[in-house]
């Protein structure tokens, strides 16, 4: 077997039994075992205790009458609560506190595809800058919330490169929890001052994501961590779920297709190894027909592990020590990275990578065009959808969605320095002209 990041974290947080009897999370039936297949109830827990790999939730998903289950989910809430018939969360989840995020826009970027070189009607942004927190984080917290309640946690913590705090911080916040959430030390201001604002404990470590994600590991199993309930440790393998939200958009914003190409940024590699299962998921459901589909990662050059595993056709990922501007995406050892690995291959996509002077370059030239402005993982994102174009690995006659997960406000210090005043004049209509800005 792999050995999985998630294998590496504190072993004590494993358990056989839920520490829950019963709970309540609709579909879910419980945790499976995602390296040997070993079944656990519903709990807190993560890692298996055979293996050590990575849980993932179970289901009784409604099989049977695609028609109907269509029906009912476009009937449902403009938020990812439409799919809860398919989500590890209870039928009433819609009328509990939560912030309610996802239905982001779907935009039909043709302005873009002039420039990458793609047919019209063809590229589409999945803009999640639009979520309550500014960043698809919202989704996985949302998730993870539920969770939390089922359990009877009654802190909310996690560690974070950034926008994840601020997710935290603001659910906890609408839901009546403490919060307590740790970050890297040097984050962008922007997102240290987003966490901060919502009045939960935000601590800063010294270090870089993967000292943050240890640190917790070591907390959760300590007697100050009783009661606490991290989103991307303990609550993990729900967390991860709300991120199939994302495919399930996708597809009905297409009018119930599959997409022929998508380009998903990796930090952890979670995200895009859920939106697969949930593309999978809509066709084992008979929601969207059955046909192939290529799935592409994004990274940073400066904190590309997967990237650099995938061009070296290495099944096994070897942690690098992040140094680059896309903070949000700078997690040196990615737990899902060979999971990433095997999607890309099986499906004839690729992991690619962009340096920091490409990820200002992309977020300008989707601001340019669609009026969308990135965070740096935004920025990767595009510029590896350029860098894909050009080099003929993406088809521009196909259908392609490229993911945006953040809002660019969070990391303006990427490109407030090429993204200033045109001119500065006096109030004048011939000061105006003799700026050259007449014409």
């Amino acid at each position: 077997m792999r050995r999985k990041g998630l294998a590496s974290m504190a072993v004590q947080t494993v358990a056989t039994e839920s520490t829950t009897p019963s709970v309540d999370l609709g579909p879910a039936s419980g945790l499976s075992c995602r390296e040997c297949g070993t079944k656990f109830p519903l709990g807190p827990i993560f890692a298996c205790a055979e293996c050590f790999g990575p849980l993932e939730v179970a289901y009784d998903l409604p099989l049977g009458d695609p028609e109907a289950l269509r029906k009912q989910i476009e009937a449902g809430p403009a938020n990812i609560w439409r799919y809860a018939p398919l989500l590890p969360v209870p039928a009433d989840v819609a009328d509990k506190p939560n912030l309610n995020p996802g239905w982001t826009q779907l935009v039909k970027a043709d302005n873009l595809a002039r420039e990458l070189g793609a047919e019209q009607g063809k590229l589409f942004v999945k803009d999640d800058s639009g979520n309550p927190t500014h960043s698809f984080k919202d989704r996985v917290v949302a998730q993870a919330l539920e969770a939390a309640r089922a359990f009877g946690f009654t802190t909310l913590s996690c560690s974070s490169t950034g926008n994840l705090a601020g997710a935290v911080g603001a659910a906890a916040a609408r839901a009546g929890f403490r919060s307590c959430v740790f970050i890297p030390h040097d984050l962008e201001q922007g997102k240290v001052v987003m966490a901060a604002v919502y009045g939960g404990e935000l601590v800063g470590i010294e270090g870089n994501y993967d000292d943050v994600n240890r640190f917790c590991s070591e907390l959760i199993g300590d007697p100050l961590g009783e009661g606490w309930g991290f989103v991307n440790v303990n609550l993990r393998p729900y967390y991860g779920e709300g991120s199939k939200t994302l495919a399930y958009e996708i597809c009905e914003q297409l009018g119930w297709e599959l997409p022929d190409q998508l380009v998903i940024p990796i930090a952890s590699g979670s995200q895009l190894t859920k939106i697969d299962k949930g593309l999978k998921e809509l066709i084992a459901l008979g929601l969207v027909a059955d046909k192939p589909y290529k799935i592409f990662g994004a990274q940073a050059e400066g904190c590309s592990p997967v990237s650099a595993a995938f061009k070296a056709g290495h099944d096994v990922v070897r942690p690098q020590k992040p140094n680059t501007i896309a903070k949000s995406l700078a997690i040196g050892n990615p737990a899902d990275g060979p999971y990433v690995l095997d999607i890309a291959r099986r499906t004839g996509g690729a992991v690619e990578d962009v340096n920091d002077e490409q990820v200002v370059e992309a977020i300008k030239i989707l601001a340019r065009t669609e009026g969308i402005f990135a965070e740096t993982a935004g920025g990767v994102t595009v510029g590896v959808t350029k860098k894909l174009f050009e080099a003929g690995l993406l088809d521009p006659a196909l259908t392609t969605v490229v993911l945006n997960t953040g809002d660019g406000l969070k990391t303006l210090d990427a490109v407030a320095e090429t993204s200033q005043a045109t001119a500065t004049i006096k109030p004048s209509l011939e000061a105006f002209r003799s700026a050259g800005l007449a014409d």
